[in-house]
Order: structure tokens, then sequence, then C-alpha cells
């Protein structure tokens, strides 16, 4: 009798916070491949940025100040292979920044919750005193904290890749260019976990591995094409005034332009230069007498990262909500 009064006190308290730690453990057991194949990417990733960052960063800027040499002189070479090299890794690292979202959230849908919940593994634990609350928990807080830490880091690296050739070389692209926009900034970051919530949420509500992984894939396209739509939008504009000898000017990247009438209504421009031929007439015609343009300058780009991403992290927080609603609402 005694005996049983002193043990239970001790399985009492094994079943509380000891939990989390075995749940992480079961996690790390389970998706270790996955886990394995993740590290390998952003180490391969990683590696390759800061090869970008400093010896083909390095080379490139040589053998551009080459190439610009030669326009004087035809008999000099210069490295092409360096320069081409340098376009080649930097569109490859960037697309495979840009790709962390959509595995992340194949994986969270396909494999975290999608295949536990077909084959029943789910259920399993249920039953072995982790609480459906706590195995969801467990589900979206460790993986979580990788997939923050591992698409800040690259994101961060490539950033330092895109300022180590900036200046440097003629075919850096500026900091607006799209892919590298979203690449430099915070946004992938906060994608990273929308998938991840959205993963999550699928595989609870299609209990099928493959369905779930595409639902999730699908649901952080659509995501993104909605930021994408807003972004320029998400910030105030600023608006520039120019001569219709000078044309519209402004560079970043474009919210509108058109034509300002003597009236000082903006109206569409029927062209945007006076080269062109019949061009004058047809300012003419619409009493045009300036341009204008509404843009967002270099100056912008973090406020708009920063929007942006509380927006999407907004959606994660949601989605993850909507999750342990669901699943209270099927669980006794």
């Amino acid at each position: 009798m005694n005996a049983t009064l002193t043990t239970a006190p001790a399985e009492s308290t094994t079943t509380g916070p000891a939990h989390a730690p075995r749940q992480v453990r079961w996690l790390i057991r389970l998706h270790r491949p996955a886990l394995l194949a993740g590290a390998a990417l952003v180490l391969l990733t990683g590696a390759a940025l800061l090869w970008l960052a400093g010896p083909l960063a390095d080379a490139s800027a040589t053998a551009w100040k080459q190439y610009n040499a030669c326009a004087l002189d035809d008999r000099c070479s210069y490295d092409q292979d360096a320069i081409l090299g340098y376009k080649d890794l930097y569109n490859y690292t960037t697309y495979a920044v840009l790709a962390v979202p959509f595995l992340v959230a194949a994986w969270a849908g396909g494999s975290l919750t999608g295949r536990e919940m077909e084959s029943g593994t789910a259920r399993l634990a249920w039953t072995q005193g982790v609480s459906p609350a706590r195995w969801l928990a467990s589900r979206l807080a460790f993986p979580a904290a990788l997939t923050a830490a591992a698409t800040g880091l690259l994101a961060l690296l490539h950033r330092l890749a895109w300022t180590a050739g900036r200046g440097r070389i003629d075919t850096a692209l500026s900091w607006d260019h799209y892919p590298t926009f979203y690449a430099n900034g915070t946004v992938p970051v906060a994608l990273a976990l929308a998938g991840l919530a959205a993963g999550v949420l699928a595989g609870l509500l299609l209990r099928r591995a493959i369905a779930a992984l595409a639902a999730a894939a699908v649901a952080v396209g659509a995501l993104w094409a909605a930021v994408h739509s807003v972004l320029p939008h998400l910030w105030p504009a600023v608006t520039r005034v120019s001569s219709l000898r000078e044309g519209a000017r402004g560079d970043g990247i474009w919210v509108g332009q058109g034509v300002l009438t003597v009236d000082g209504d903006q109206v569409a421009a029927p062209c945007y230069t006076t080269i062109i031929p019949g061009c004058e007439a047809s300012l003419s015609d619409v009493h045009a007498v300036n341009f204008y343009r509404d843009f967002h300058p270099a100056a912008h780009y973090w406020p708009l990262q920063l929007v942006a991403s509380a927006i999407v992290l907004a959606v994660a927080a949601l989605l993850a909500y909507s999750a342990f609603r669901i699943l209270r609402h099927r669980t006794p």
C-alpha cells in the first residue's frame, strides 16, 4: 500500500512537462531524413552564398574591370567564366531561398501531420498520455523555431551576397528586382512560417499525406501571389513630376504613372516620350503639361518588407489557431 502511494506522485509528475522534450525527441527521430535533407540544403545554399559574397564576387568584379577596359583595346582579354559564374550562381541561390516556404509547407502537410493522421500514429500518441493539444503544439513550436532560424540565415546570407556585388558588378540586379527584393528580406521567413501552419492545418483537414502536401504548397503560392499584388500599396508612395521633354521619371517599384493636365487632373498618358513620332500631338490632345509617376524608392524597402511580413505572420497565426480549433472539435 505504501509502495503504491509513493510511486503514484512520481508518475503524475512525468505526465506533464516531461512530455514536451519527449515529443521533441520523437519528432527528431520520426522526421530525421527530412531534418537531414533540410540541414544539407541550408548548408549547401549557405556555402554557395558565402562563396558568392567573397571570392566569386571579387573575381567577377575584376573581370568586369577587364571587360570595360577592352572597350578601348580590342586585344585585351577578360575572365568571362567569372562573370557568367557569378550570374548563374546568384540566380540559383536566389530561387533556392525563395523555394524554402514551399518545401516547408509540403513537408508539414505531407509528413508532419498528414502522414500521421493517415497512418493513425497521431491517435496512438493521444492514447499514451499525450493530449491532442500538446501533440499539435509540439508539431508547431519546434519546427517553427527551426524554420525561422534556417530561413532567416539564408535571407541574411543572400543579402550579404547581393551587397558584395552592388556597384562592383555591372550585371548585379537592383533592389527592386522582385526575386532579389523578396530573398533579401524578412518575407521568406514569414512565408515559411505560414507554410508550416498551412501544412499542419491541411494535414488535419484532409488526413491524407499527398493531398495535404499539394494543398499546403498551393496555399503558400496563393498567399505569396496575394502579397505580391498588394505590395505596392502597403506603404505611401512617392510622386515625382517631370516635364514632357524629360519623360516619366522615378526608379523603384512603380505604383502608377500618367500625365497631369492643365486643370491638375491625373489621366492616363497616351505615350511617355516625345521621341516617338506623334507623341507631342497626342499629349496636346489631352492637354498634358507634365508627366507624373508614383513609385517606391530604395528608402521604402524595409517598410514594405516589414508590413508585408506582418500581414503574412498574422495569416500564419490565424492558420495555427484554426488548426487548434479543428483539432479540439474533432477530438474528445
